[in-house]
């Protein structure tokens, strides 16, 4: 448990030495936008192959696959308490279907994945896939559509629902990445040492680089801009007490093995989607209330996530 949370304590680090460097004036909007190209395109996409293909055969893998189950019953039981939530604490009618994204979709890969791995290891990522590839396909499909509504000319924003550009989305670089070592697997094709030690350089850069993306944006969003009212108090309702008790008590319904049910709950406890403030902004939506809700959650997540471990360990 002491060792869990050193780990921990040393991924809010990075972020913090990202925070600060910003301040610093090292890191700026244009470093962080590089960051999150690199993490998402190079750098996660080389972690999921090798994740896939040095940990499971292809018998194992396939015993994975009905455990996506859980994630996605609790994400859609999350989206439908969502709406019953905004509808009983009268949820600002602009901002509904914002707060129905964030009171659901949770930051599965620049923090879930380091959290996951500092707590769990190596073992713990391909759980944390499986919850990733539910998450990301409802984000950009239920999710952004959501967000679209909150647009006053609604009309304008349910044509702005391209099919195209969502597909893009689900199948980003690190899914794909994860899906050639899937293919490699299920093939018996083995990867040569060579390969898997050049693939790991670009592989390690992933955790660093996230926190440091989660750093650029908690000191762009400033914490002196951060306002607390009830809508973002469920926010962080919805993301760290609803989703995992979902999670938790599906779990107890449905079996599947410890360490997934473990990564599922840490999954569902994570802060806002990051990409939520640039969405609002892109949809004119309450970018404002977007912002607080990420900063807010990344905040509290340093308090809140010992709570939680002591609860699932």
């Amino acid at each position: 448990m002491i060792s869990a949370y050193i780990n921990i304590l040393f991924i809010f680090v990075l972020m913090f030495i990202g925070y600060f460097l910003t301040y610093k004036q090292w890191f700026s909007n244009q470093i962080g936008d590089a960051f999150s190209k690199l993490v998402l395109q190079i750098a996660l996409p080389c972690n999921m192959f090798l994740t896939i293909t040095k940990n499971f055969s292809r018998s194992e893998f396939l015993q994975l696959v009905g455990g996506t189950v859980i994630p996605l019953l609790s994400m859609l039981l999350t989206f439908a308490i969502s709406f019953a939530y905004r509808r009983i604490f009268q949820i600002t009618p602009a901002r509904k279907g914002i707060f129905t994204t964030m009171f659901t979709c949770s930051n599965t890969i620049f923090i879930g994945l380091p959290i996951n791995l500092a707590i769990f290891g190596e073992q713990a990522v391909p759980y944390v896939l499986l919850y990733y590839i539910v998450n990301t396909t409802l984000f950009w499909t239920l999710g952004i559509y959501f967000i679209a509504s909150d647009n006053p000319q609604i009309e304008q924003a349910k044509v702005s629902f391209h099919l195209v550009p969502i597909l893009k989305k689900i199948f980003s670089p690190a899914l794909m990445g994860f899906l050639i070592g899937l293919c490699a697997v299920l093939l018996n094709i083995n990867v040569s040492d060579s390969i898997a030690t050049f693939f790991s350089y670009l592989a390690n850069l992933t955790t660093p680089l996230s926190m440091f993306v989660i750093g650029i944006i908690v000191y762009n969003v400033g914490i002196k801009n951060l306002t607390l009212n009830k809508d973002i108090i469920g926010v962080i309702m919805g993301r760290y007490i609803l989703s995992p008790l979902i999670v938790w008590l599906l779990g107890q319904w449905i079996s599947v093995p410890p360490l997934m049910l473990s990564v599922f709950i840490i999954q569902a406890a994570m802060p806002v989607q990051n990409s939520v403030p640039i969405l609002a902004r892109s949809y004119d939506a309450d970018q404002q209330f977007a912002a607080s809700s990420l900063g807010y959650s990344v905040l509290l997540y340093l308090a809140y996530i010992p709570l939680l471990l002591k609860l699932i360990l």
